[in-house]
């Protein structure tokens, strides 16, 4: 066991973070240049410093290398788009059609985030009434990982369409890993600090007084 005086973070290291976090975007138009090996496994070992529910650290990653395993993954996402955009109608869906929702055939580099649910580790403790923490513990690990990419120059993106059951399937992975997010890569072709979706017409920012009650 260490014990040491905690870091000091001043003002001029909280304006910074606020920086990070409000810069931090989901990425979909990424450079092809590669990103080094050893950056990112430390990116994934700075993910794995995240809080977990009975410190169960449920989280699993799965680099996804493979060509063909990339390629079966954005058939999967194409599919599930195109199905998707079959649910809206109009202008609506004309502007679902127009979006671009990934960027799977440009990052370089694809990791499957999985949370093992089968996990002895943490002996349960805190889940035994809300088992959903140890997905949401990957999301959090997730959370991390997009802001320390952000702060070495990289975007990450969010694939959430998709079918996980599929993924799953085609990465051959334990019958325990349940998939939480697929995720890709890289480094912005472009720079924003507001989201795509907002400057797409899609969606805008809720006021932040909505997002807040008093009871």
């Amino acid at each position: 066991m260490t014990t040491g005086e905690a870091p000091a973070f001043d003002d001029g290291f909280r304006e910074r973070l606020a920086d990070l976090i409000a810069w931090r975007r989901d990425v979909r138009r990424f450079r092809t240049d590669p990103i080094a090996p050893e950056q990112v496994r430390r990116l994934l070992a700075l993910a794995a410093l995240s809080p977990s529910v009975g410190n169960s650290q449920p989280w699993r990653f799965v680099l996804v290398e493979d060509e063909a395993l990339r390629r079966g993954a954005r058939d999967c996402s194409l599919a599930a788009n195109a199905a998707a955009a079959e649910t809206y109608e109009g202008e609506r869906a004309a502007l679902y059609r127009s979006l671009k929702l990934e960027g799977m055939a440009e990052a370089p580099v694809h990791i499957a985030a999985f949370c093992d649910e089968a996990t002895p580790v943490g002996c349960g403790l805190g889940r035994m009434t809300m088992p959903e923490t140890l997905s949401y513990s990957v999301a959090g690990a997730i959370a991390t990982l997009w802001l320390a990419a952000r702060a070495e120059g990289l975007g990450l993106g969010w694939v959430s369409i998709l079918d996980p059951a599929r993924v799953h399937a085609l990465l051959g992975v334990p019958a325990s890993w349940r998939l939480v997010g697929y995720l890709c890569l890289g480094r912005p072709v472009e720079e924003h600090d507001d989201p795509e979706l907002v400057r797409a017409g899609w969606q805008d920012r809720l006021p932040f007084d909505e997002m807040v009650l008093t009871r």
